[in-house]
């Protein structure tokens, strides 16, 4: 395995933390919750610049990279909804894509890496859960919200692109 390839498994470590903390969070859990989002998401960047800069680039690392990053986002996501902090049928929805993505991508010969709509999803869902599991003031609440739609949007967007029958080339994660 390369180091991209340990660093993104390392990524892995923070989803228990993630899910412990937010059972039954107070604003400081909550802060080490944020912290421990941002270093984990932080290292989905790092692993695709290692694998680029020193040409690590493997179908491993193709197929690793996106399934952490669901469990990552996932995560937390699932205990928001348990806390009543978020509908369960807009994270089934992220859920269901996510699911049926990876379970597409099982049977390809070769797996593709990112394009833009992947990495507008990603980004957008970073943003969205970091917002949402941040101890915010309420004047966020809305805020906090909309990102979540709209990574939601993002999110359908990016799995129906990836599936086109026309753009086969470059798909996302």
């Amino acid at each position: 395995m390369t180091l991209a390839s340990w660093i993104t498994v390392s990524r892995l470590l923070g989803v228990p933390f993630l899910l412990y903390f937010l059972h039954s969070p107070t604003p400081a859990q909550r802060w080490v919750c944020l912290a421990i989002f941002i270093v984990a998401a932080g290292t989905d960047w790092l692993d695709g610049y290692v694998a680029r800069k020193y040409n690590q680039i493997t179908d491993l690392g193709k197929f690793l990279d996106p399934l952490v990053d669901k469990l990552l986002v996932l995560a937390p996501l699932l205990a928001l909804v348990e806390l009543g902090q978020l509908p369960a049928w807009g994270v089934f929805l992220i859920l269901g894509r996510e699911l049926g993505i990876a379970g597409w991508r099982v049977n390809q010969i070769s797996i593709a890496g990112a394009n833009i709509w992947g990495k507008l999803k990603t980004v957008s869902q970073i943003v969205a859960v970091s917002l949402l599991i941040a101890p915010l003031a309420d004047v966020w609440r809305v805020p906090s919200l909309v990102a979540f739609w709209i990574c939601v949007a993002l999110t359908l967007i990016s799995g129906a692109i990836y599936l086109w029958p026309t753009n086969m080339a470059g798909k996302e994660a």
